[in-house]
């Protein structure tokens, strides 16, 4: 197989500027992840075009549920890319070939049975959500359409995680880059070419992910030959070490879709048209705001061959990029969006409530993402330096402390606006916090056995 012997055997991330290979792995980690949050974006926008908004706030509610199943998925490929890039890290791709083989089956297994968990009791917990009517209709179809497929979403997911392992930050780009391509491409075709409308969109978003997995799975095992065959004693004795990581990992990433499924319901209580302004702001930010994720997932193997190098003023520096780039492009995207309202109330047809709210967003409410930056660094750092527990405390002490009082008591004395101030009080808590605590963690790294 020419592909593996292409590969060079040593750690890159443990030599050169950590400052250029922050930037190099977010950029090109953006824009797939980017391209799939820009993707789903125009979905919602054919959506409002069918020009009912119960249908945009069914895809809303649809939208959450997915959140935690995703959710999930990121927990797995946490685990799977921190455990490959510290064999890396040490010199052992033999272990990393073997823990990436067994990583790979505990992600289709547990993405499985999670499905199959959600799937009869969808609207139910729809309902929780606060989904109504012919929006709970909406909803419940489709998520019966796309949940099905969420075990090619975790697979892809997986495999781009291993790329990213092993410092091939371009073909990780691609798993998410062609996914997006696809979904773009069958949109229209499915929504309005064949008259299919929220089914279509569904549609779209199996299509999207049979691309995702198939690109990730060519990169990390006929290009690479990161993942050997499956051996059953392997994968018994390797799911200790993974689920070290991932349950945390997951517990952590948990925390995000619950505290946005107790905002939701919150704000359902204010109509329909707040709903879709929720659903609106909800694909509108994962576009701004992108970069943010991607840095979170580029980082670790950065911050893991370093730890296993035992470079830890490396990884000190690294975290230390990190927190001023997130700064710098918090602060630009924030003045984009103040000016960009106007427009985006008008490409999604929002009017009256729905358009007020979105506004009000634009203008003040994206301050929360410095914070919520903040904490997804301090995440990365925490989850890939054998600190997981960390993670799971603050993204929950944010989605509990930090966004039940906040913005239940905001929404109680302002309305919809009020409650957004809440998140953004919440989040400014618990994103400091954060940050001081992913540094004191640093500092400890030296008292610990290399991994």
């Amino acid at each position: 197989m020419s592909g593996p012997e292409r590969i060079k055997p040593r750690a890159v991330f443990t030599e050169g500027s950590t400052l250029r290979h922050v930037i190099v792995m977010t950029a090109t980690g953006s824009i797939g992840l980017v391209a799939i949050f820009a993707v789903d974006l125009l979905s919602l926008l054919y959506v409002s075009w069918l020009h009912d908004p119960k249908l945009t706030a069914g895809v809303g509610f649809a939208t959450q549920i997915l959140f935690f199943l995703v959710s999930v998925n990121i927990g797995l490929s946490i685990a799977l890319t921190a455990l490959v890039a510290q064999a890396l890290g040490r010199g052992d791709r033999g272990h990393a070939q073997r823990l990436a083989a067994s990583g790979l089956v505990h992600v289709i297994v547990i993405s499985i049975v999670v499905s199959a968990c959600v799937f009869p009791f969808r609207r139910d917990l729809l309902m929780v959500l606060g989904a109504r009517g012919e929006s709970l209709d909406v909803a419940s179809r489709f998520l019966a359409i796309t949940l099905p497929s969420n075990m090619l979403m975790a697979v892809g997911m997986a495999m781009s995680g291993v790329l990213r392992a092993v410092g091939d930050a371009k073909r990780s780009m691609y798993v998410t880059l062609f996914g997006a391509f696809a979904t773009s491409i069958a949109d229209p075709i499915l929504i309005f070419g064949l008259k299919l409308g929220i089914d279509g969109a569904a549609m779209a978003t199996i299509l999207s992910r049979c691309v995702f997995a198939g690109v990730g799975i060519y990169g990390a095992i006929f290009v690479h030959g990161l993942v050997r065959r499956p051996q059953r004693s392997f994968v018994v004795r390797d799911l200790v070490p993974m689920m070290a990581i991932a349950a945390p990992a997951i517990l952590t990433n948990l925390a995000a879709p619950v505290a946005n499924s107790y905002s939701l319901s919150i704000f359902a209580g204010f109509g329909e048209p707040t709903v879709a302004a929720f659903a609106i702001i909800d694909r509108v930010t994962p576009v701004a705001f992108g970069v943010l994720f991607a840095m979170s997932g580029s980082v670790g193997p950065i911050m893991s061959q370093n730890w296993g190098a035992g470079l830890i003023h490396r990884v000190r520096e690294t975290l230390t990029n990190c927190l001023v780039l997130t700064t710098i492009y918090v602060f630009a995207v924030w003045g984009l969006l103040w000016l960009a309202a106007p427009s985006l109330n008008a490409v999604f047809n929002a009017t009256g409530a729905t358009a007020d709210l979105v506004a009000f967003f634009c203008s003040y409410g994206a301050a929360a993402w410095l914070f919520l930056g903040f904490i997804f660094v301090s995440n990365a750092a925490f989850n890939n330096l054998g600190f997981p527990i960390l993670s799971t405390v603050f993204n929950w002490g944010r989605a509990t402390l930090g966004t039940i009082p906040f913005v239940t008591l905001g929404a109680s004395q302002g309305g919809a606006q009020g409650g957004l101030v809440g998140m953004i009080a919440g989040a400014a808590i618990f994103g400091v916090l954060a940050v001081v605590s992913a540094y004191f963690a640093i500092r400890r790294l030296r008292f610990r056995p290399l991994p």
